[in-house]
């Protein structure tokens, strides 16, 4: 999806103004929340360094922050504390304190906005304290006296503790945005090979980002998969038949295919990113839903886990096998002048990350939600690109695998296999227990 830097830099721009025009709710804790997240939407759009491994990353930690704030005082939720890797010994409520939810999650969601977006540019950072100054107010209104010290204080408590586990999984820190400054490319035709010409891109996005900590799966390489089929240049080959198979589905672009290869396309800088539509369509639920706070922050929990292990076990995979693009080897063996629909992305191709995270947020969402549960996306109206509806959360998950082939830029075997791997990460998340029995 191609759109103008004036098209996505107005976008936080108009969310400030949005600030003074959306009528008050008080301090309806759900509505701080979702304010909040409306926020992270736009900065991820804005912050260079959030590719879509990052952004998942960042999405995890923000959604258990305020999960573990919320489940502290909860009768029904249960700490992910014991469950995951290094979670232990959170902060915990005082005994007889008067606390107020929508303060303790103003005050997380505060903490962790300036934590895992502090490098924001000037606009997101003015917007950042724009909405913490608004909602700090609207809670605030008719507090007894301690209450907002109280429960502030504990909500930014909670935020520190999860940032200090966070930094521990190997994500923390990303340098020169994510590309390395040195590079060697594996020997062999069938291997990756930049497919951009920006200097930057020569070398693969994050790949060590696989060798994270994941948080539901015990390991990174929990949800393997089988190798892709041999590279081949036989015409009679596996391999050349799927890249006939993305040649003729671009060739043959309906105009439906080419609404759903840009609805979800989700590039970097103009949206925001895969994990972020996956986040949007939550949110979207929320509203139509008025979805309740703990139902809220159990769900951005535990689908925030799920994208962030599935570009895990996505990436460990891609690297793994280190297989070329589709563009590079029709440009090789078949059409010299042949052009995919949307831009290649600047990583190993097998398999596709859209898949691999579609496949784990759907499995989340459907055990969230139900199965079927029908609903309409309309993440990218503001884009120009019309609301698309499904009938199940699978049912969309296959669709956006599937845009990466209208696209022209990934095989078959890597859009059927990065759902199943997903389906696999989206299993070790639901094993987790976030309610109590």
């Amino acid at each position: 999806m191609r759109l103008s830097r004036r098209t996505f830099g107005a976008g936080i721009a108009a969310f400030t103004v949005a600030l003074a025009s959306v009528p008050s709710h008080g301090a309806e804790a759900p509505h701080v929340l979702r304010r909040w997240y409306t926020l992270i939407l736009e900065l991820v759009r804005q912050t260079p360094t959030y590719s879509p491994p990052v952004a998942a990353r960042a999405f995890a930690y923000l959604g258990i922050t305020t999960f573990e704030a919320v489940a502290s005082g909860s009768q029904t939720l249960q700490s992910l504390a014991g469950q995951v890797k290094g979670l232990a010994n959170l902060p915990q409520r005082k005994p007889g304190v008067a606390y107020d939810e929508a303060v303790i999650v103003h005050a997380a969601m505060a903490f962790a906005s300036q934590t895992y977006f502090g490098n924001t540019g000037p606009s997101g950072q003015r917007a950042m304290k724009a909405l913490e100054k608004k909602l700090h107010k609207e809670a605030a209104a008719g507090l007894a006296a301690g209450v907002w010290e109280e429960s502030a204080a504990y909500g930014k408590s909670v935020g520190e503790h999860i940032f200090a586990w966070s930094k521990g999984d190997g994500g923390a820190v990303v340098e020169n945005l994510g590309f390395p400054a040195e590079w060697k490319l594996t020997p062999g035709p069938a291997h990756w090979v930049p497919t951009s010409t920006i200097a930057l891109q020569q070398a693969p996005l994050l790949p060590a980002w696989g060798n994270n900590q994941p948080i539901a799966m015990p390991e990174a390489g929990a949800c393997p998969l089988p190798p892709p089929p041999d590279y081949s240049e036989d015409k009679e080959s596996e391999f050349h038949r799927q890249a006939l198979q993305v040649v003729d589905a671009v060739k043959n672009l309906t105009q439906e295919h080419k609404a759903i290869a840009r609805f979800w396309s989700d590039d970097p800088m103009l949206s925001p990113t895969p994990p972020g539509h996956w986040m949007w369509i939550a949110m979207q639920i929320f509203e139509k839903e008025n979805t309740d706070l703990e139902k809220s922050v159990e769900v951005l929990a535990r689908l925030g886990i799920a994208i962030n292990d599935g570009f895990i076990a996505c990436w460990r995979t891609k690297v793994e096998f280190d297989l070329l693009r589709p563009v590079t080897y029709i440009k090789r063996v078949i059409d010299k002048a042949w052009e995919p629909l949307l831009i290649t992305p600047p990583f190993p191709e097998y398999p596709s990350g859209h898949s691999t995270q579609s496949g784990a947020a759907a499995t989340v969402l459907a055990k969230d939600f139900g199965d079927p549960f029908a609903f309409t996306d309309a993440t990218h109206v503001r884009d120009g690109l019309a609301p698309r509806s499904f009938k199940s959360f699978w049912e969309a998950a296959e669709e956006a695998a599937v845009s990466r082939l209208y696209g022209g830029i990934h095989f078959r075997a890597a859009i059927d296999r990065g759902l199943e791997q997903g389906k696999c990460v989206g299993t070790f998340v639901n094993m987790l227990k976030t309610r109590k029995a």
